[in-house]
């Protein structure tokens, strides 16, 4: 007998060989609909049980002429959980804050499984890969030998003990990276599950398995030419932590703590129509969101339209921002920036673009404005603002707000984000964690339809700028963070014309912003929404419906410029579809211009 005949065996099956890793929080048995982080929220609950507890024996220990002995046992355990128990707790989070690492242990170790996953997907590939492609002659005998099935044994035994370390369960990230290894494994076995279940099944039922089998070899290709197995990591690796198409310089004295004003000059060989645009952006994102790449930019676009663009960028906020609030960005800074603006460009038209909360937050502020110029004696002198999934109306009926309202009655505590972040903001990963919470799956969704779409290589290359966006946030001023959750989300106070803001005139300074001075002013507002958005649902996108000269404010008055309401089958981070973002763009060109 050969040698090749003493190394040979039956062909080894997908089933076969996950069947070694067994069932894993990786499969979803309990059949969840979203992601589950039920670690991370029982200790949670555990932290923020051991802070309340702390807070009470801080009083009963504050009372020791009430409570005599009991006051001073109070204050001794008050002392001894300091110490051994919130003290660490607090510098733990702190440092990790600070350092930009993510606070929740147990999601951190998630992030290392992602990562330890994903170099065992890049280098099982490679074994496969000669001079750029998958090798079928080598997938042949690696699933047709014992010392090819003992390989893939061990393969299975590293995932096996990555899968079990993992600590979420649902559609999660680490599931989505699971369908890549059964496609991976069908490839190399090229054998069916025994449930006949494929991994990025065809759209086309007609499509044989033969040609299933070559479109996820150029898949596995892809992936594996680029190392884009995890897509944080390869985010970074191509980008260098930089993103941003278009050329920009800050505007000199627009800096105000960590907040400056970019300035975006029509490049050359543009010609210009005499339109200022301030964009401004939300307080959680870095705003290259638009900017991301050539054709992906709607700085891009309005350039070519002939507009200056000037945009406001938050930065990222220190301890010396901690105590700011929603007077400062939602007044202060736009009260010198559009001072700014006049000054360099007197006479021109200023137009505003806004985006997420950076809508929720203009309007008011414009309403204010309208309020202290008419009263001054003088115009209005903004009268057109255009939203981007901007959310206004907050409550447990029509706005589709109910979820993340409940969730924030249940889970947050301003109380205990001040003891933990207090010195150094809300970092990004809390804030992600929020918004996992309202987007069913949407961190399996992310990942896999990024897999499904890797059989394009241009498809590969292009999202690199995007991705870096969607896993680098940044954070969140915390006493601003407090007033946005409880003035804005709970109390609803924009909508119900309870919101206040500081103002130079005495008589409305601290006051409630009247919101009918949009109308007064003839301020004009474009909205545009997606039927498809859970952050910024459409029924809480109604600015243009109810503020402004919308159809009810000027009906019978002809010859009147009105809101426009636009809402398409889209979600809230449009703008990175280049057919959906021009879209966007050829409408809110048309509303600028009319």
């Amino acid at each position: 007998m050969s040698q090749d005949e003493k190394d040979s065996r039956r062909k080894v099956t997908p089933d076969e060989l996950l069947a070694l890793i067994g069932a894993s929080p990786a499969d979803n048995l309990q059949g969840l609909s979203t992601a589950v982080p039920w670690k991370s929220k029982w200790v949670g609950e555990l932290v923020r049980f051991a802070f309340d507890y702390q807070n009470v024996l801080d009083v009963v220990g504050k009372r020791i002429e009430v409570f005599g002995p009991w006051a001073i046992a109070g204050a001794w355990q008050s002392s001894v959980m300091d110490t051994f128990v919130t003290g660490p707790i607090r510098a733990q989070a702190r440092m990790a804050a600070g350092s930009g690492r993510n606070p929740d242990l147990i999601s951190d170790m998630n992030g290392w499984i992602y990562k330890g996953y994903s170099r065992l997907l890049y280098t099982m590939t490679g074994f496969f890969i000669e001079d750029g492609k998958f090798s079928r002659e080598k997938a042949r005998k690696t699933s047709t030998t014992k010392k090819g099935y003992q390989f893939l044994k061990n393969y299975m035994e590293e995932f096996a003990q990555l899968e079990h370390s993992y600590n979420n369960i649902g559609l999660t990230r680490l599931k989505a990276m699971k369908e890549l290894l059964r496609c991976l494994l069908v490839v190399i076995t090229e054998t069916r599950p025994a449930d006949g279940k494929l991994p990025f099944t065809p759209k086309d039922p007609s499509v044989s398995f033969e040609d299933y089998l070559a479109v996820n070899r150029v898949r596995l290709e892809n992936l594996h030419r680029e190392n884009v197995f995890d897509i944080k990591d390869y985010s970074e690796r191509v980008t260098g932590g930089k993103i941003g198409f278009s050329r920009y310089e800050y505007v000199e004295g627009s800096t105000l703590h960590r907040v400056r004003l970019r300035d975006y000059p029509l490049p050359r060989g543009l010609k210009s129509n005499g339109k200022i645009l301030y964009m401004v952006t939300p307080l959680i994102n870095k705003p290259e969101l638009f900017d991301l790449a050539s054709g992906k930019s709607v700085i891009e676009g309005m350039h070519k339209e002939g507009y200056h663009v000037y945009l406001v960028d938050h930065g990222d906020p220190g301890w010396d921002e901690t105590e700011l609030g929603l007077d400062f960005y939602g007044k202060t800074l736009h009260d010198l920036y559009l001072d700014i603006l006049a000054k360099r460009h007197p006479g021109a038209e200023i137009l505003i673009m806004a985006y997420c909360m950076g809508g929720t937050l203009i309007l008011p502020y414009l309403a204010r404005r309208a309020e202290e110029l008419l009263a001054a004696g003088r115009p209005m002198d903004v009268k057109k603002v255009a939203l981007m999934a901007s959310p206004v109306k907050f409550d447990d009926a029509g706005s589709g707000h109910a979820d993340i309202r409940t969730l924030i009655r249940r889970d947050y505590d301003p109380r205990l984000m001040k003891e933990l972040f207090g010195a150094v903001n809300i970092p990004p990963q809390v804030i992600e964690f929020g918004m996992n919470e309202i987007q069913p799956a949407v961190q399996f969704n992310v990942m896999l339809g990024f897999y499904a779409r890797a059989e394009n290589p241009e498809a590969v290359a292009d999202t690199a700028p995007f991705l870096y966006w969607l896993t680098h946030g940044t954070r969140f001023p915390v006493n601003a963070h407090i007033q946005w959750i409880q003035n804005i989300f709970l109390d609803n106070q924009i909508y119900e014309g309870k919101f206040r803001l500081p103002s130079a005139n005495p008589k409305f300074d601290g006051q409630p912003v009247n919101m009918e001075f949009l109308r007064k002013a003839e301020v004009t507002i474009f909205e545009y929404k997606g039927s498809r958005d859970p952050i910024a649902p459409a029924g809480s996108c109604v600015a243009a419906d109810i503020w402004g000269m919308s159809a009810a404010n000027v009906s019978g008055r002809k010859g009147r410029t009105r809101n426009v309401s636009i809402e398409k089958n889209i979600g809230h981070i449009f703008v990175g579809s280049r057919r959906h973002l021009a879209e966007y763009l050829a409408a809110v060109n048309k509303f600028y211009k009319h």
